[in-house]
C-alpha cells in the first residue's frame, strides 16, 4: 500500500499553521501586556514638572509666642515655660490660626495646665504632647467649620521649673 502524499502534506500544513497561529497570539498578548504596563507605571509617576512642582512648595509655619503655664502639682508648684512653631498645611491655614490666636492660646493652656512635669521631662512625653497639641488644633475654630490642617510641632523652648 502506498502512502498518498497529499494525505501526509495537510498535517504539516495544518500543524505549522496551529504553530505560527499560537506564536502571533502569544506576541499580540506580551505586547498588550507591556503596552498597558508601560501605560499605568508612566500614568502613576508625576512628570518632571509635576515633581519640581512638589518639591518647590516651601513648607509653611505658624509661630506661637512662648507662655508659661502651671502643671498639675507633683513635689509643690512647678511650670512649664514653652515656645513652639507649627507646621500646616499653606499660607492661608498660618493665616487662620494668627487670627485665631485667643483659641489657639485657650486651647494649649487648658492642654498644658492638666499635666506633670514627670509626663513631660521625657522624649516620648513630649512626642505625646506634640500628637495632643496637634489634636487640638486641627479642632475647628468654628462650630461645624472645616479643621485645620496641622501636621507637626517643632518645640524652640520647652523649660520646667
Amino acid at each position: 500500500m502506498k502512502a498518498d502524499p497529499k494525505a501526509d502534506a495537510a498535517p504539516v500544513k495544518s500543524s505549522k499553521k496551529k504553530l505560527l497561529v499560537i506564536v502571533i497570539m502569544a506576541v499580540l498578548v506580551l505586547g498588550a501586556g507591556g503596552g498597558a504596563a508601560w501605560f499605568f507605571t508612566r500614568a502613576s509617576t508625576p512628570s518632571k514638572e509635576e515633581h519640581k512642582a512638589v518639591k518647590a512648595e516651601p513648607p509653611v509655619f505658624a509661630v506661637i509666642e512662648p507662655f508659661t503655664v502651671n502643671l498639675q502639682p507633683e513635689n509643690g508648684d512647678q511650670y512649664l515655660q514653652i515656645q513652639f512653631t507649627l507646621q500646616v498645611a499653606n499660607l492661608e491655614q498660618a493665616e487662620l490660626i494668627k487670627a485665631n490666636m485667643p483659641k489657639v492660646r485657650s486651647r494649649l493652656l487648658m492642654l498644658l495646665s492638666g499635666k506633670k512635669a514627670s509626663e513631660l521631662t521625657t522624649t516620648e512625653g513630649k512626642k505625646q504632647l506634640s500628637s495632643e497639641i496637634v489634636a487640638q488644633m486641627k479642632l475647628p475654630f468654628l462650630e461645624k467649620g472645616e479643621p485645620q490642617q496641622v501636621s507637626d510641632v517643632l518645640y524652640t523652648s520647652f523649660i520646667i521649673q
